[in-house]
């Protein structure tokens, strides 16, 4: 009887907890990267097979780590994280920039031929094997994503989306980042097309 009360007691901190306005926003962010991570693994796996499936998964998680302007990859690790250990976010988020820089350097020594599978990594590896002008994609998406992370925090932090006083402050900011990202991705990836089909300007 003592443990059913205490399991029922948790199961209401539980629901009382997802039942506030960004917790759950959080949640149902966290459920859709899940699916979504699932489902590119099922897929790649049944391309490859499961193990090669599983290191492109990986590698294509690296990817969205270091080369996009918005957490979501990290926030793989960093919600569950925080809500099991109470760790901030931007602490997990550092690691999960170390575990994809070892990811890379593995697939660099071990596995080149990987970055082959598929268009994303084919990209992947000129953007990292390029400094001039790629590694703008680098640094323009560790500034977005530490903006993004910082907001995850926050939606941890309060109970509804008008107390995100971060957000509001720098949303504007975060947005002039993406921005940036989008135009300079866009011009990137029409210099990456023009090398690979030999069309020069």
């Amino acid at each position: 009887m003592i443990s059913e009360s205490i399991l029922k007691k948790d199961l209401n901190e539980i629901k009382a907890f997802f039942g506030e306005e960004t917790k759950n926003h959080a949640l149902i962010r966290f459920i859709f990267l899940i699916i979504f991570v699932i489902g590119y693994f099922l897929f790649e796996s049944y391309r490859f097979g499961a193990g090669e499936g599983f290191f492109v998964s990986i590698l294509t998680w690296a990817f969205f780590v270091l080369c996009t302007p918005i957490a979501d990859a990290g926030f793989l690790l960093a919600f569950p994280v925080r809500l099991l250990m109470g760790i901030r976010m931007i602490y997990t988020q550092i690691f999960a920039y170390f575990v994809a820089f070892g990811v890379v350097f593995y697939a660099f020594a071990y596995s080149s031929e990987t970055f082959n599978n598929t268009m994303v990594l084919q990209l992947f590896h000129e953007i990292l094997t390029t400094p001039w002008p790629y590694w703008l994609i680098l640094a323009i998406s560790f500034v977005g994503t530490i903006f993004s992370i910082v907001f995850g925090d926050e939606l941890v932090d309060v109970s509804t989306h008008k107390d995100r006083k971060l957000y509001h402050q720098h949303k504007s900011k975060h947005r002039m980042v993406i921005t940036a990202f989008i135009v300079l991705a866009t011009f990137l990836l029409y210099y990456y097309l023009l090398g690979k089909t030999g069309i020069t300007i």
